[in-house]
């Protein structure tokens, strides 16, 4: 979040999950429910509640503060079914899939603030690009 044009000096949140103790980070588990694939195969709904993050405004500094937060979010992917095929065997990675349209709304807390936040609803949001489809790389781009 910015207050300002969005450019570093104007960041008042940075919301992110935790470094995980295995060294990941900007992941976390999925529950089971949370994520739906629609019969067809063409939309997928992503949807979190209170999912463990932290407000870091000043990350990727060292001394960057990390204050407990959660968000909640739903995210749809609907494919528009135009083809779309990306592959680069030099940096071993391929993708195969279809453009999509994409919508997002969240909302984020951080208690010991008393911050709130809350985005405009699903039907008013709209990406630019957006894709569904299926990714490889790595040791496995030759399978």
């Amino acid at each position: 979040m910015f207050r300002g044009p969005a450019v570093p000096a104007n960041q008042t949140h940075d919301f992110h999950p935790p470094i995980a103790q295995s060294g990941l980070y900007w992941v976390v588990p999925v529950p089971e429910r949370g994520l739906t694939i629609s019969p067809d195969g063409n939309t997928f709904t992503l949807e979190m509640q209170n999912v463990p993050v932290v407000d870091q405004p000043r990350w990727p500094a060292l001394d960057s503060i990390a204050t407990p937060a959660r968000m909640t979010f739903k995210m749809v992917w609907k494919s528009t079914g135009e083809p779309v095929k990306y592959d680069d065997s030099s940096k071993r990675f391929r993708f195969t899939g279809t453009r999509a349209s994409c919508q997002l709304e969240a909302e984020v807390e951080v208690p010991s603030i008393g911050l709130s936040w809350k985005s405009d609803p699903l039907n008013t949001s709209k990406a630019d690009i957006a894709i569904i489809g299926k990714e490889v790389n790595g040791r496995y781009y030759d399978s």
